[in-house]
């Protein structure tokens, strides 16, 4: 004790001290303690200090608090200080820290609600649990279920889990997984589906038996054993379910906030179904049994639903529709009994009131009479020896008979459900043995306790003595077996309790007895009682305040129970003569439901089942039928105390497992706990007391090796044996020193309560005081380090001040120094300056003076002289418009006047004109005297031309003589004119020299002006040119620039199209793979039912049943789905014997189950069918995509080139124009110069000329450069339209080239070379475009040639199809002769082709013997004449030696014949009795493949399609049968998978087909098959290798599984990195079988193995890579499911460990070559969590780090890890709730599967690569020991 103080409770010592509100608090010492002390200094977490005072009477100390390494271990057992607090703690830290729900204590699993669903449950668990030991995963309900089915197959022994606890702690739950369990890993023994029977059992119950209430809202109200039955494979059979006390009185009654049971719920939400319009239900607030309760919705229940399943779940187990209706017809029977309502008549009677409602609808649901029935309820029959009386009943008695009828007729249909749920699991298959699941009540107390508490109780008393006696039998065979001295350990025994409820007087026989008297009452029972069993057991007590209630003293709490009702509940007495009413109904149901014991069948009536329990015969009914008369007098007490009898007869015939359910607080909230809440069920459930008889021995259990690689530390070299059982009996000595607080067993090393935390702490401190010393000496060296760093910065620091100082120093001298200098020449320069400014400002002044005085005097010279000239100027300007008014005026008056005149006479005229006209109208007839007027003129004109005549000739004499004068004259005037013009002349003279003088300042002002414009002009032109020359040099960049980014934008469109296309090819190749995987599954279940229907012919064929042994947990899955071609060549052959064998087995046939076969083979091959017609669909919306892209390429494309041709139109636009503008002012400037003679050869405008020639020399080039862009840019846009992947290369060389030339155009300066260019452009284009277009129309009819022959092909493929399933839906024969007809055609075309190719060679040959002729004369003729030349003398007879002439071998064709009758031979020697192993070493790689294709090759030659199909059909299932015989071999499976593709391979290489045949030599080409085409046959052997393939990874994993958690986990390859933590007592369970410890190295071994096997055996490279890469799946996907379940291997050691392990897998890939397979990659989630492992887990920063790094693990998987993090040594830290919450929340948004574990059972789709091979069949050669003598080669 002393040494326990001084090393346990001293200061700093952590402990647990009582609590009022959380019943355990912890606290740390402050102070050390001392024997004797009575008080302890502490101080709480939060930081309080307390004084605890100890009992001064025991001086008991607080409990201790187990180290921070040990808190939160799955098996309470490991702690080193076991006891309730610890206990509490450990519990609340998986719970809420951890959200882990079980736990062990020992050899019970504790489970606790979460009140949330939780991903724990579903397949991949199941999974990862079937087969495991117990202690080696996580605590799990499936854990329990897998020990309890190993040990059942193991032991030979029937098993039982006892399922207990609170209402509302999950016990239904736990139940229902571990049915679950069962049903999955076990399969059914026949095609019955029993295990969806026993699962659908489940809803049934929980409707009829499940109700809501303030603890639960789905708990049982009654408790149920199911037995689940096996046979010898233990595969289920069948199963019968036994039920306890089911709670009657809820029918009638429910308490605030609760419900009836479900399916009176559920009726009422389906009432409006047409089906149940006949029971005229409403809501359940219409119906006073299902109001009560004022709540009669669930959260989340759906009724309706729930209803639907009830009504599956009947059907599934053999009710009819019929049966269900009736079910239903008596519920809402017993819902309208409740509403009828009873009246007081008076005082002593009652009445129902006549045509009640409820009570009509009652009596017609029942078949009743309504008379009677309203009769019965208000009246009792009373009998006495004599007479029978019929009395009233009052109103309170008649409503407690109508709920006593209600209840009554509810348990009757029960028990019927019950029965006949039996009867539907019953199977006629013999039960070997049988795991039973006890699902029943755990201990109750309430405010009122009743009947109902008290038997509850009573069972768990029961229940808490089997318990006890298991426990302390373990504890007593642990300690035999390890042959440790055995010490009588005190433990409670709750016997006396026991006898106090079921003895002799005890509290149910007197319950019995006073049922027995006639005036019977609760009280006289209670005071029976009083006087009975107060005074004499300690057990019995009577409460202070009351005489009608006692209290029992139960193993778990006191109970007080109220005796008010206890009666009455035991007789449970119902009116007999209403009993009576309803056996007279008509209503079949409810008569079977009332009809004698005797009469009901039932499983458990109907005698012993054929296939009853072998182990254990339970008959609880054993003679029912003599007692059958008095059934109905025995009580509700009597009877449950046998049935209990019975329940624990069966569970001490069975090994029990238990499960203890915890209810974590009362108000359903998730993941919250209640430490009081807690407490009190682990008091009551026995967990506690467990935990106490584990701590009075030796809890703590080490083995050896385990101590040692934990407690290394604390032991010496020296000390250190090779045996390490005496190495650790040597140190324990030294560490421990009193030897009882241990001892040395055979195996393990037991520890007493303590001593494992007393070591931990020796362990730590010896750690401690190791990181002291190596973080003392770091220091130490860090602190010098430091220093000298310090010391050397410091030197330098110094050296570089002293120097900088001196450097300033002397700056500053420099510095003040040049300040002198620089004042000197700043002031003398201000000086200068100065004077400067004023010498300037003088000479400015005076310049400005003189300037202004001598232009005042010009501007007055100019103005005298300006005014003179303007004087002179008005005069004349007067002078000249005096006389042109003047000249104006005397020319008006003259106009005048003569108008005057003019108009005068232009009167007198008119009045002439009026008067002759007048005179012509008065004398009209007058004309005869103007006749003689006439005459008498014409007279007169004679006499006046006679006069004429003399009048001219004086004339002429006259005008002679005026002549003469007139010459005389004009002499005369001539010389005045000369004497005139003489003197004029000087003047003219001189007016002409000054309009000389005007003209020439008049043409000076013209060229002085002509030479400003000139020079503006100039001007201009130069500000024009180089505006074009900036444009031009815009232009230049802006063509660059459009160059780059048609180059960049080029790129850029390849490098999207690139990436698209490779996503796209990603995406399809995962749906490819999606496709193939779902086909390969398909292929698997087509295989699976195959073989179903094959196992069906097989027992066609037997008279007796002959069962397989063995043990087979899952049922096979191979797969093979052969074409219908073979399914139908099958079909026909194996058609004789189905007619033959159809009449022997027609009895014993199932057709249900064949026909349910055949739909699903139609199903699959409906939704094979689908899933192509799928993959085309999403191919041609691929193509479909891929031509959108394009046209949106193209259009994005066309925009661009439509912008750059509106640029470069709009440039060409502006060119022409300034080109239009310079030839304008060229002409214009061309006439302005010709107006002047001096002007075009002045140097002005030669300069102007030239300038304007070179700017029209720079727009021709710009217009070149803007052609030359433009036919690039149309270039550019052809290239884009008609760009391929492959001419990327080529559209940059070709742009580069014209971005040359280019430059080489912009370098030419003569207009000619520039015109030469363009022309050469012009040509180049044109042959381009020429070249382009004829390119095209060959593509185009390259194109069009190609899809003809698609749609030839389509075509000849179509009517094969067509021509094909006529030949199918023909009868046999015609079939034939429709074939024959076709092949015939077939050849004929053939025939006729050849024939034309023979004429043409026989042409050939023919022309070739003609010249050949020719040359052999000539040769001929040459020879003859060198003949001739030869001299006789030289010819010499040489000797003539033999000649050995060697027989020619004859030259084989790579054929093998055999006969029809040696095929079966054939197929034996080489298929089923050949042996791998001695072909693949041996022989060559596929021999058996070359063979077979030989043979079959020779069978084409023949042109013998049966020969053909009978020997494909025979391979097939030959191989079939070999893989079905030796599938567990994976030698044989791998050389059939290498072989089944090797004859593939072949039928593709000599298939004739130009995709495979470009590959074989000249001579393989000429082996080709010549008459079948065996596509359809590939097909079926690809079917056949996925099949092969699929069993060897099954293979592969049944080998590998049992390698990987304990090469990749469990072993240490790196030693000592990882310490062993203690472990509970799961670690020693029965279950675990000793084996062969697995390293890594072994998993490397097997790998190597396989892969050498496989490469034995010839196959091929890229088949292996993908087997590779399944194994590697396979040992990632179960190491990283392992490390997900188990809290044990989350630790940093762990962590490095596995990446070490991974190392090494990687590094076997590279020394195989197959790091390119794509396995590395799928250990990236393994490799993912073991960082996770190790990785900080602290800050913000860490989760960030986290989030990026497992993005290949889910969110769940993240969680997980973190959840299950365990620190192994005390330096480590836990993650905290916290920084979880934080990766949850950042990982939020993630859209993933919510599945935990990764599926083991996923195979990679798998693909055959065409490998031709290079072999020649002709070279093959047949060993004789392959005994195929019979094969000849041709």
């Amino acid at each position: 004790m002393n040494e326990e103080l001084e090393f346990e409770f001293v200061k700093y010592a952590r402990v647990w001290i009582p609590d009022p509100d959380e019943v355990w608090k912890s606290a740390e010492l402050t102070k050390d303690y001392k024997q004797g002390d009575g008080i302890l200094h502490l101080q709480l977490e939060d930081g309080t200090n307390l004084q605890h005072k100890l009992d001064p009477s025991t001086k008991t100390l607080p409990h201790l608090r187990n180290p921070d390494i040990l808190v939160g271990e799955n098996d309470l057992t490991a702690l080193s200080y076991l006891h309730e607090p610890a206990v509490l703690h450990n519990l609340k830290v998986r719970f809420i820290d951890s959200k882990l729900i079980y736990t062990y204590c020992g050899i019970v699993l504790v489970a606790i609600n979460p009140y949330e669903t939780l991903p724990i449950y579903g397949a991949e668990i199941i999974n990862a649990y079937s087969g495991q030991n117990m202690g080696d995963m996580d605590p799990h309900i499936f854990a329990v279920a897998e020990e309890a089915y190993k040990q059942m197959a193991r032991d030979e022994r029937n098993q039982s889990i006892i399922v207990s606890g609170e209402s509302g702690a999950g016990k239904t739950v736990s139940a229902k997984y571990a049915m679950r369990y069962f049903a999955t890993v076990s399969g059914s023994a026949s095609e019955a589906n029993v295990e969806e029977k026993v699962l659908a059992s489940n809803p049934i119950m929980e409707a009829i038996g499940n109700a809501k209430t303030t603890r639960n809202d789905n708990s049982s109200r009654f408790g149920k054993y199911i037995e689940i039955g096996f046979d010898k494979r233990y595969h289920i059979t069948g199963a019968n379910m036994r039920t306890y006390l089911l709670e009657k009185s809820r029918v009638v009654f429910q308490a605030d906030e609760e419900r009836n049971y479900h399916i009176f719920y559920q009726l009422c939400a389906s009432s409006r179904l047409p089906e149940f319009k006949a029971l005229k239900l409403g809501g359940a607030n219409d119906f006073h049994y299902t109001k009560q309760g004022r709540n009669p919705v669930i959260d989340g229940v759906d009724d309706a639903r729930e209803m639907s399943t009830t009504r599956s779940a009947f059907s599934l187990l053999g009710i009819t529709e019929l049966y269900q209706m009736g079910l239903f017809q008596v519920l809402a029977a017993i819902l309208h009994l409740g509403n009828v309502d009873v009246k007081d008549r008076d005082a002593d009677s009652s009445m129902i009131l006549p045509n009640n409602s409820h009570l009509m609808v009652f009596c017609d649901l029942m078949g009743v009479a309504y008379q009677d029935m309203s009769h019965w309820l208000c009246h009792k029959k009373l009998k006495t020896a004599t007479e029978t009386y019929i009395k009233p009943l009052p109103r309170v008695q008649a409503v407690n008979a109508r709920d006593a009828l209600a209840k009554h007729i509810y348990a009757k249909l029960f028990t019927w459900i019950v029965e006949h749920i039996n009867q539907a699991l019953h199977s006629t298959v013999q039960q070997h043995s049988f795991i039973g699941v006890l699902d029943i009540y755990g201990f109750e107390t309430f405010e009122i306790n009743s009947f109902e508490q008290f038997c509850i109780n009573y069972a768990n008393e029961k229940l808490q003595q089997q318990f006890n006696m298991h426990v302390f039998k373990l504890e007593q065979e642990e300690y035999m077996k390890e042959q440790i001295p055995w010490t009588l350990i005190d433990f409670y025994d709750n016997q006396p309790c026991i006898n106090l409820i079921e003895a002799k007087m005890g509290v149910l026989d007197l319950l019995d007895e006073e049922c027995r008297m006639p005036k019977g009452s609760d009280d006289s029972w209670a005071q029976k009682l009083y006087n009975t069993h107060l005074k004499t057991c300690a057990l019995f007590q009577k409460p202070r305040m009351s005489n009608k209630a006692f209290i029992i003293q139960h193993f778990a709490d006191k109970v007080e129970y109220q005796c008010e009702g206890f009666l009455a509940k035991n007789k449970d007495t119902v009116n007999e003569e209403q009993i009576h009413v309803l056996k007279a109904s008509k209503f079949d149901l409810l008569v079977e439901l009332f009809q004698d014991e005797e009469k009901v069948t039932s499983p458990t009536g109907a005698g012993p089942p054929t296939g009853g329990r072998t182990r254990l015969s339970v008959k609880p009914d054993k003679g029912k039928s003599s007692q059958a008369s008095k059934e109905h007098k025995k009580t509700v007490g009597l009877q449950f105390r046998n049935s209990l009898q019975l329940l624990m007869e069966t569970l001490n015939a069975t090994t029990p497992h238990y499960v203890r359910c915890i209810k974590p607080n009362d108000y359903k909230y998730a993941f919250t706990f209640d430490p009081k809440r807690a407490v009190q069920q682990l008091r009551a459930c026995g967990v506690l007391e467990t935990i106490r008889i584990s701590a009075a021995g030796f809890p703590s259990r080490w083995t050896y090796q385990e101590f040692f690689s934990r407690y290394r530390v604390l032991m010496k070299q020296k000390d250190v044996q090779s045996d390490k059982k005496m190495t650790c009996k040597n140190v324990l000595e030294k560490l421990v020193q009193d030897p009882d607080k241990y001892q040395f067993g055979k195996t393990k090393i037991f520890f007493r309560a303590g001593q494992v935390a007393y070591l931990e702490k020796l362990r730590a401190d010896k750690l401690r005081a190791a990181c002291i010393r190596i973080q003392k000496t770091i220091r130490c060296w860090l602190a010098r380090k430091k220093f000298l760093r310090v010391k050397r910065a410091t030197i330098t620091i110094q050296r570089h001040v002293r120097g900088y100082q001196a450097r300033c120093l002397a700056t500053f001298l420099r510095r003040t120094r040049a300040a002198v200098i620089i004042q000197k020449f700043q002031r003398m320069y201000v000086q200068r300056k100065r004077y400067q400014r004023m010498q300037a400002a003088a000479l400015a002044v005076q310049c400005i003076l003189r300037a202004y005085m001598a232009r005042q005097q010009y501007k007055m010279l100019l103005r005298e002289n300006k005014a003179i000239v303007i004087q002179k100027m008005v005069r004349g300007w007067l002078a000249r418009q005096w006389y042109r008014r003047s000249l104006a005026a005397v020319v008006y008056l003259q106009c005048c006047v003569r108008r005057m005149c003019a108009r005068r006479q232009l009167k007198k005229l008119k009045i002439e004109a009026r008067s002759v006209e007048h005179y012509k109208k008065l004398n009209i007839g007058m004309e005869n005297k103007i006749m003689q007027l006439q005459r008498r003129i014409d007279e007169q004109n004679k006499e006046n031309r006679v006069m004429s005549e003399r009048l001219s000739s004086a004339e002429t004499a006259h005008a002679t003589e005026g002549e003469r004068m007139r010459r005389e004259l004009t002499r005369l005037r001539g010389a005045e004119e000369e004497a005139k013009s003489s003197a004029n002349r000087v003047v003219s003279l001189q007016e002409e020299l000054e309009r000389l003088r005007v003209e020439l300042q008049s043409t000076q002002k013209e060229k002085k002006a002509i030479e400003d414009w000139a020079q503006t002009y100039q001007d201009e032109m130069e500000k024009m040119i180089s505006e074009l020359k900036e444009q031009n040099h815009l232009l230049k960049n802006e063509k660059n620039d459009l160059n780059r980014l048609i180059q960049e934008q080029g790129q850029q469109w390849t490098e999207k199209m690139q990436r698209a296309l490779k996503d796209q090819t990603s995406q399809l190749e995962c749906d490819l793979n999606e496709e193939r995987s779902r086909y390969q599954n398909l292929l698997t279940e087509h295989l699976r039912l195959e073989e179903k229907y094959d196992d069906l012919k097989e027992e066609m064929t037997l008279t007796m049943n002959v069962p397989k042994p063995g043990h087979r947990r899952t049922d096979s899955a191979h797969s093979s789905n052969e074409s219908e071609y073979t399914y139908n060549s099958e079909l026909a052959e194996s058609e004789e014997l189905s007619r033959g064998m159809e009449d022997v087995t027609k009895g014993t046939l199932d057709m249900a189950l064949v026909l349910k076969l055949q739909k699903r083979v139609s199903e699959l091959e409906q939704e094979k069918q689908g899933l192509q017609n799928e993959l085309d669909r999403r191919e041609e919306q691929f193509q479909r995509a891929r031509a959108r892209d394009d046209e949106e390429h193209k259009k994005a494309r066309g925009a661009e080139l439509e912008y750059e041709s509106l640029k470069r139109q709009e440039l060409e636009s502006e060119n022409k124009k300034l080109r239009h503008d310079l030839g304008e002012m060229r002409r214009a400037l061309v006439g302005t110069a010709g107006a002047g003679s001096a002007a075009p050869g002045s140097p002005a405008y030669k300069v102007l000329l030239d300038q304007l020639n070179a700017s029209t020399e720079e727009l021709e080039v710009r217009k070149e450069e803007v052609l030359i862009l433009r036919s690039q840019l149309v270039s550019q846009k052809e290239a884009m339209q008609h760009k391929v992947r492959g001419h990327t290369r080529s559209c940059k060389e070709t742009m580069t080239d014209s971005l040359q030339y280019v430059e080489d155009v912009q370098n030419l300066t003569d207009a000619k070379e520039i015109s030469q260019a363009y022309m050469g452009l012009k040509d180049t284009n044109r042959l381009l475009e020429s070249q382009l277009q004829a390119q095209r129309r060959s593509h185009e009819a390259e194109l069009e040639v190609l899809r003809g022959e698609l749609q030839a092909v389509k075509e000849e493929n179509h009517r094969q199809q067509q021509l094909l399933a006529q030949n199918l839906q023909l009868p046999p024969e015609a079939r034939i002769e429709a074939s024959l007809q076709h092949e015939i055609t077939r050849l004929t075309n053939e025939n006729l082709d050849l024939l034309e190719q023979v004429e043409k060679q026989d042409k050939t040959v023919r022309k070739l013997k003609k010249q050949l002729k020719v040359f052999a004369k000539k040769i001929s003729d040459l020879e003859g004449g060198q003949m001739e030349n030869v001299s006789p003398s030289q010819m010499v007879d040489e000797p003539i030696h033999p000649v050995n002439i060697p027989r020619r071998e004859k030259d084989f064709q790579g054929m093998l014949e055999y006969k029809k009758e040696d095929e079966l031979k054939l197929v034996k020697n080489l298929i089923l009795e050949l042996k791998p192993r001695g072909v693949a070493v041996n022989m060559i790689p596929g021999l058996p493949a070359y063979i077979l294709f030989m043979c079959l090759r020779h069978a084409d030659y023949l042109n013998d399609d049966q020969k053909v199909r009978a020997l494909l059909t025979s391979v097939i299932n030959s191989i079939k049968k070999i893989l079905k015989k030796r599938g567990e071999d994976f030698e044989t499976v791998s050389f059939w998978l290498a072989n089944t593709c090797r004859f593939l391979h072949c039928l593709k290489q000599y298939s004739g087909d130009e995709q495979f045949m470009k590959y074989n030599s000249p001579k393989q080409n000429e082996h080709c098959l010549s008459n079948f085409d065996l596509a359809e046959y590939r097909q079926v052997l690809s079917d056949l290798a996925i099949q092969i393939y699929q069993q060897l990874i099954k293979c592969m994993e049944n080998i590998l599984q049992p390698m990987i958690v304990s090469g990749m986990l469990e072993h240490e390859t790196i030693q000592g990195v990882s310490g062993v933590k203690p472990t509970g007592l799961r670690k020693r369970t029965s279950s675990i079988a000793d084996e062969g410890t697995y390293t890594l190295d072994s998993i490397l071994r097997q790998l190597s193995s396989f892969h050498a096997t496989m490469c034995q055996h010839g196959t091929d490279p890229e088949l292996i890579k993908q087997v590779v890469k399944q194994q590697f799946y396979i040992i990632g996907a179960v190491t990283l499911n392992n490390l997900l379940l188990r809290k044990d291997m989350c630790s940093w050691s762990k962590g490095m460990q596995i990446r070490y392990n991974v190392s090494q897998l990687e590094e076997w890939l590279r020394d195989k070559n197959l790091m390119v397979c794509g396995a590395k990659e799928t250990l990236e989630p393994l490799i993912q969590a073991a960082q996770l492992l190790q990785v900080k887990k602290k800050t913000d920063e860490d989760a960030e780090a986290i989030c990026s790094m497992c993005n290949a693990l889910t969110t769940a998987q993240i969680v997980k890890v973190l959840n299950l993090y365990t620190p192994v040594n005390a330096f480590e830290e836990r993650v905290s709730v916290t920084f979880i919450r934080t990766i949850q929340n950042r990982l939020r948004d993630r859209k993933e599967s919510p599945q935990l574990l990764l599926d083991t059972k996923v195979i990679y789709p798998v693909t055959f690569p065409f490998s031709p091979s290079s072999l020649a069949l002709e070279t093959i050669q047949i060993p004789g020991s392959l005994n195929l003598g019979f094969l000849t080669r041709v």
